[in-house]
């Protein structure tokens, strides 16, 4: 009965914002016939507001009035130096990370953008912006915009000026450096996002919710429960779901003082109590007006958006209120979440994002690149890229990425392979073997199990990547590795020789150091064995 009666209370017509409405357009008349269809549209597609209508469920409905497509610019920050996706961000931003064989990361806010009508879209960055630029204009530069249609992603890099002669110093600094931009455009809000996010929202949800508590700002919030808890910054609602505390990584008995009844946001009572805290997802939804006064009046110093600007307007009496987003959502921050995102595509009956999803899809740069070739090879629960060739070889619970040439012999377990920015012509394969080089790709006879290998990397014959020891921090550089959460990641451009014995396996001290030595003697270095005991025999001999 009580879903029957929240169905049919969904029913009910919505009233336009009529504030955002006069602010939007300044002549009444367009104004009130804007309002006047907008009332004729919602009697034949009618709609109500509850605080359960918050949720982003694929059964509720949005009636944007205006437009999210003339009325909402996307702003995406690209992230900091992305040190702990180091070396991933050695030659390329956060967002230009490659993800799930053919895209980016960029490629998931940009599409969840699209997906929802905003199409004015800019993205913030300051390091290493070069592959993001060339990724943005060659996916979205020509397919965007059009005959009457205003619609645009282009990329905002941090820049010194005279009034301002620093970098970015924050989420919110980024984007008072460019409020002189932003502000030109006419829109009703500003609609803030991560670079480096894995999920699928509709954000026209998001900003109808906005609208329709009268809210200034509007923070995506996600469920979860007490052991997820202390990794994030938590927030605490009222009855209407307005946020009134905010806590940071909380612990003990202030962990316990922020858990809310997650039903008032549209969780039903049994998900409810396995999930009583609600973290923020680092998206928001700003009132442009409330922007440009929180930047430049109340907070002009002020760098973070989630732990100074916001937990402030909350203070001054701002309403500043939660949206709840119930669906599969990974902050790719580090080695180790990249990791389990990529191979989270490989779960089956159903993966933990998927990117089959016809109705949000997730677009990326058009390469025309060749269906992939499978001679004679065992692939299980593994997702192929395009434009692969992959011959007599084993691969089992990894992800394949484009261009990808995996030869003879090779066994592939629990990894991530990047593939290529390129490929290698005969001519050039021919070279390299005439002079001992290595072609790009997994040469015959490769053991790889769970580890990342970059773009455009050389692996040679009979090399062994294996991390037995289960080492879990290490620092190679100079060799062409790290080891970071037990996961050994392979630098992009990198060379591994053949023959080289790379499963970090301890026989004792003294197969070690003749280990060592036999492998210096030949030029190959002990790669991915690191550890107290190489360190040693080194100092040693």
């Amino acid at each position: 009965m009580a879903m029957m009666a929240m169905g049919a209370a969904s029913w009910a017509p919505i009233p336009a914002p009529a504030r955002a409405a006069a602010a939007f357009y300044p002549g009444r008349d367009l104004a009130a016939a804007r309002r006047r269809r907008g009332a004729a549209a919602a009697a034949r597609r009618p709609f109500v507001f509850t605080p359960r209508a918050v949720s982003d469920s694929r059964s509720s409905q949005t009636c944007l009035d205006p437009d999210a497509s003339t009325s909402v610019l996307g702003i995406i920050l690209g992230g900091g130096a992305g040190t702990r996706l180091y070396p991933l961000t050695k030659k390329r931003a956060k967002p230009a990370v490659p993800l799930g064989a053919n895209y980016r990361l960029i490629d998931i806010p940009v599409s969840n953008c699209l997906n929802s009508n905003v199409s004015k879209i800019y993205v913030l960055t300051q390091f290493n912006s070069a592959s993001l630029n060339r990724h943005l204009s060659r996916a979205y530069g020509n397919n965007i915009s059009g005959y009457k249609n205003e619609g645009f992603v282009e990329v905002l890099a941090a820049q010194q000026s005279p009034e301002n002669p620093n970098w970015f110093q924050g989420t919110a600094d980024a984007v008072r450096q460019y409020l002189w931009l932003f502000e030109e455009h006419n829109v009703m809000e500003f609609l803030i996002l991560a670079g480096d996010h894995l999920y699928r929202m509709d954000y026209q949800k998001f900003i109808q919710a906005h609208r329709e508590t009268d809210a200034d700002i509007t923070v995506a919030a996600l469920p979860m429960d007490e052991e997820r808890a202390t990794a994030f910054g938590l927030m605490k609602i009222d009855d209407e779901g307005r946020i009134i505390e905010f806590a940071e990584k909380p612990k003990g008995e202030k962990l316990k003082s922020m858990m809310v009844d997650t039903t008032i946001l549209g969780l039903d009572t049994e998900r409810a109590k396995e999930l009583p805290y609600i973290a923020s997802m680092g998206i928001y939804v700003f009132s442009k007006d409330v922007m440009l006064k929180l930047l430049r009046q109340n907070f002009p110093a002020a760098n973070d958006f989630g732990s100074e600007v916001i937990p402030g307007a909350t203070e001054i009496g701002m309403r500043v209120q939660a949206y709840l987003y119930d669906g599969y959502w990974e902050d790719i921050g580090t080695i180790e979440a990249f990791y389990n995102a990529n191979l989270g595509i490989t779960k089956k009956p159903v993966p933990d994002f998927s990117f089959y999803d016809r109705s949000a899809a997730i677009y990326t740069q058009p390469r025309y690149l060749p269906p992939s070739k499978v001679l004679d090879a065992d692939v299980t629960d593994s997702v192929i890229g395009e434009g692969c060739v992959i011959r007599h070889c084993t691969i089992n619970h990894s992800v394949v990425g484009l261009r990808s040439c995996i030869s003879e012999g090779a066994v592939i377990e629990d990894s991530l392979l990047m593939g290529a920015d390129y490929y290698e012509t005969e001519t050039d394969k021919k070279a390299l073997s005439e002079t001992g080089g290595i072609p790009i790709g997994i040469g015959k006879n490769a053991h790889i199990r769970k580890a990342i290998i970059d773009k455009n990397a050389r692996i040679g014959e009979n090399v062994k990547i294996i991390n037995v020891d289960n080492i879990q921090e290490a620092s190679r550089e100079t060799d062409g590795y790290f080891i970071k959460s037990g996961i050994v990641t392979v630098i992009k451009d990198a060379l591994i020789p053949s023959g080289t014995l790379a499963s970090g396996e301890d026989e004792g001290e003294l197969a070690n150091l003749k280990a060592w030595r036999q492998l210096r003697l030949i030029q190959s270095p002990p790669l991915l064995q690191p550890g107290r005991q190489w360190k040693k025999k080194k100092k040693v001999e």
